[in-house]
């Protein structure tokens, strides 16, 4: 009974593979076309909800790059902000919420007057 080899196929286009046996793609093309299918978002609602993130996060960087700053909640609806999506919310002692898309926050310290602040990798 002789030793049947097996031949390794790309699991993205099929052709035949040479190299190490724990390979699994033919090529960087086949291995990026993986990875990018089992990375795209499922569904156009959260590609959506992905752009409105990534908008708020431009804005908030582009308006406090020094880390911390204080700018009109007007201001900040002109340049485009929409409130109502942010990654997550920090609640202080006295109440107070922290909204942050990603690194960059906002919390309203007046009526009308935000403080964006910048998450450092310290603070959970």
């Amino acid at each position: 009974m002789k030793n049947v080899i097996e031949k390794q196929r790309c699991q993205v286009c099929g052709d035949e593979m040479k190299g190490r046996r724990d390979k699994k793609f033919c090529s960087d093309q086949c291995r990026v076309e993986h990875h990018n299918f089992q990375n795209r978002d499922v569904s156009k609602f959260m590609t959506n909800i992905n752009n409105l993130l990534r908008k708020n996060h431009r804005i908030l960087e582009k308006l406090n790059p020094k880390g911390k700053t204080r700018v009109s909640k007007a201001h900040l609806l002109d340049e485009g902000l929409n409130f109502n999506y942010f990654t997550n919310m920090y609640k202080t002692k006295n109440g107070k919420a922290y909204y942050f898309v990603y690194d960059q926050g906002y919390i309203e310290i007046e009526d009308g007057v935000f403080t964006l602040v910048q998450k450092h990798e310290y603070v959970d």
